[in-house]
């Protein structure tokens, strides 16, 4: 039997991207027990509470409890798997022996969001994980050429391995968030930072008179409450919401019923949430930064910079685009993010991994 530890205590928050990450791509091979029975694998996951993945996945796989000790190079892990999977380019927890290792990078943002002894340290976590990586993969072309632009990557197989997308959640017909704003509103999501670029949304918002915005995601930071106080100063109290983290039906109902979805973010791996609200045929807004252009395809409408009046402008006029035929451009957004399936992820994964165990 070969053995695969799977670096994956990010699971346990499925409120940010690694845990969701995490959390599907285990999905993807919970579904593919028996490839993995053929390719003679046993994968180990790591989770605070491996109780709770052992409940949902049985005995598809094996389970070790994470330790924050185990960040310490002595209290490393030290069981000789036949290969080592770190499932982000962020996470402290290493083998303590010199085994086969796969390095799966998101983003390299930290080189344009740190400074001083802060960036030191990442600088020298992430160039440990290059130089002990037998492959890595990316998950878009962007990460990659992002990781290129600010490292000397090793001389190993290198894949782009983009990210899935979960079937829309069903919910039920009565289902309704506790806040709904009045009339039509546009909704984006994320972690309230200054790279998701929201108050751009805030003060797009003063050109479109009939529209709110719903803006959901953790939001007990500076740059919220600087959001809070723009919302204020434009007198938008009643047209602008940061909801704070909310549920997956809430989420559910916000993509399905929104008027549009808008995402102006400056540094993205990848992007999951414009996917998700194509799926529900819903028309997108994104930056064109990062790996958005890439990910969100030739249906999606971009802002290439940030003042309000274009803004709004690029908006009008990209309803105005989908309004000509809704039903067929809707079609067409599904379309797309029914190209991106956690399944064909999962399965690209193992191809790599039966390439390392050979």
């Amino acid at each position: 039997m070969r053995t695969i530890c799977l670096e994956s205590h990010n699971i346990d928050n499925l409120f940010f991207g690694f845990g969701q990450f995490n959390y599907q791509l285990i999905k993807g091979f919970h579904k593919h027990s028996e490839l993995l029975k053929a390719m003679n694998v046993q994968i180990t996951l790591i989770s605070k509470h491996p109780e709770k993945l052992e409940e949902e996945f049985g005995r598809t796989f094996s389970y070790k409890k994470y330790n924050s000790l185990q960040r310490i190079k002595l209290f490393r892990i030290k069981e000789k798997y036949h290969l080592w999977h770190s499932l982000n380019q962020n996470t402290k927890v290493e083998p303590f022996n010199t085994i086969p290792y796969l390095l799966t990078v998101h983003d390299v943002n930290f080189m344009e969001e740190l400074v001083g002894n802060e960036l030191h340290k990442r600088i020298k976590l992430f160039n440990d994980k290059l130089n002990r990586s037998h492959a890595i993969s990316y998950i878009s072309e962007y990460a990659k050429a992002m990781t290129h632009n600010y490292f000397k990557v090793p001389n190993v197989p290198e894949y782009v391995i983009y990210n899935g997308s979960s079937k829309p959640l069903e919910i039920p017909e009565n289902h309704q968030p506790e806040f709904l704003p009045k009339g039509e509103f546009l909704f984006s999501i994320g972690e309230v930072l200054e790279k998701k670029n929201f108050h751009t949304l805030v003060k797009m918002l003063t050109n479109l008179p009939d529209l709110s915005l719903i803006i959901s995601g953790k939001n007990t930071t500076d740059y919220a409450k600087d959001i809070l106080k723009k919302v204020v100063d434009l007198q938008l109290q009643n047209r602008v919401f940061l909801t704070g983290k909310i549920s997956e039906a809430d989420k559910a109902y916000y993509l399905k019923n929104c008027y549009a979805f808008c995402f102006p973010s400056l540094r993205e791996g990848f992007g999951i949430p414009p996917i998700e609200a194509m799926q529900y045929g819903k028309p997108v807004f994104l930056s064109d930064k990062s790996s958005l252009p890439e990910v969100g395809g030739k249906h999606a409408f971009y802002w290439d910079h940030f003042e309000p009046k274009y803004m709004a402008d690029i908006f009008q006029n990209g309803m105005r685009i989908y309004n000509e035929d809704p039903n067929a451009y809707s079609q067409k957004l599904k379309q797309h993010a029914n190209s991106y399936s956690w399944d064909d992820t999962a399965k690209q994964y193992l191809k790599v991994y039966e390439s390392l165990l050979k």
